[in-house]
């Protein structure tokens, strides 16, 4: 089989692979992807789609500022807007424990820029008269919005290969090595990709590949579970979601809505997420007590997929601690969607020039080490 060689090799093709390879080719950097399964799928196209910073951990929402930035040039860098429209987020509290829970978290976010309007029970009513009783108030963003996400990551795929990245998929890589100063990658097919620097953003599998060069992390695989209505008139322009993640939904212009909530458990080794009856049928009665109105909707689709979830729910992205030229971007936790375009610029930034301007102090791989 043929060999190739790049300056970097990117193991896991899904939108921070496949955003990396486009900002390395954009500074000239030779690089080669390498998916097992479809480019831009996995995490990246059966996620819930929602682009915010509401509600976000305050670790993530430096980058999370950089890729909204990113997201408002989707056309220029990938061709196409991939659906991304800023209609807003309100985070809904059902307790008062959860409204002060909010309230606290909107002060704290507003130091980075973050403005948030906190909404009283009344007003939340008179605003989203579709909310259903247990609604007690909510923090709405005006800034955050959602996006396709079977859309956005074939968009960097495309947009990458046209800039000249080789793109592998359907081929997974069977063993990755550190060979003299830089790496080797063998694929199952056979084909041999070399170069100096190597990306892990292999998603759920990502812990398992740090594990070969001493960095075990674990991960969580989780399997979304998401739900999908006939199209309906369209009432709903921000995303929703509930204090606890059991139940987020949006609707789409065309009418349907999209929701989720509880996940099952996936196995790595099968790689693929399925649809568990409970968690849907659970999520399905938690989200009628919030938006009513879907009770009389008919759902015509489910969907699930394989996320990797870190114990902290932060992601790993940063240089290896001991391997030179390994740059790790895994474990997004569920939430990586819309940290995607920017994380892939990140990893390529580590890649090319060791660091990087955007704070990512909080995600290191050594904060997992055994006291």
């Amino acid at each position: 089989m043929s060999e190739s060689r790049t300056d970097v090799v990117i193991v896991g093709g899904g939108l921070v692979g496949c955003a990396a390879a486009l900002h390395l080719r954009s500074r000239g950097a030779s690089v080669a992807v390498v998916e097992k399964n479809q480019l831009g799928a996995a995490a990246s196209g059966v996620n819930f789609g929602g682009v915010r910073r509401n509600g976000r951990k305050l670790a993530e929402l430096p980058i999370a500022a950089r890729a909204l930035a990113i997201w408002k040039r989707l056309p220029e860098l990938v061709g196409s807007d991939c659906e991304y429209e800023i209609t807003g987020n309100i985070k809904v509290a059902r307790t008062d424990e959860h409204m002060d829970q909010i309230a606290a978290h909107a002060e704290a976010q507003a130091e980075y820029g973050v403005e948030v309007e906190m909404l009283g029970r009344n007003t939340l009513r008179d605003r989203y008269p579709w909310l259903g009783e247990s609604a007690l108030g909510a923090a709405y963003c005006a800034t955050d919005g959602q996006a396709n996400p079977r859309l956005v990551g074939p968009a960097f795929a495309r947009a990458a290969r046209a800039a000249g990245a080789m793109m592998v998929e359907h081929d997974g890589a069977q063993r990755v090595e550190r060979d003299g100063s830089g790496f080797v990658v063998e694929t199952e097919s056979g084909r041999t990709l070399r170069g100096d620097t190597l990306i892990n953003s292999s998603g759920a599998w990502g812990g398992r590949l740090a594990a070969q060069f001493g960095e075990p992390v674990e991960i969580w695989p989780m399997e979304p579970q998401m739900i999908v209505t006939e199209p309906a008139p369209y009432f709903m322009v921000p995303v929703l979601a509930v204090v606890g993640g059991d139940v987020y939904a949006r609707q789409i212009p065309r009418g349907n809505v999209i929701f989720g909530g509880r996940s099952g458990t996936a196995d790595l080794d099968v790689g693929f997420g399925k649809v568990h009856a409970e968690e849907s049928l659970t999520t399905l009665a938690r989200t009628i007590e919030i938006i009513p109105r879907i009770a009389d909707l008919a759902v015509i689709r489910f969907w699930s997929g394989v996320e990797g979830c870190t114990e902290d729910h932060l992601p790993v992205l940063c240089p290896s601690r001991t391997t030179p030229g390994l740059v790790h971007a895994f474990g997004f936790s569920g939430h990586g969607f819309c940290l995607g375009p920017a994380s892939g610029a990140v990893a390529a930034e580590l890649a090319l020039d060791g660091r990087s301007e955007t704070p990512i102090e909080g995600f290191d791989i050594g904060r997992f080490d055994s006291p």
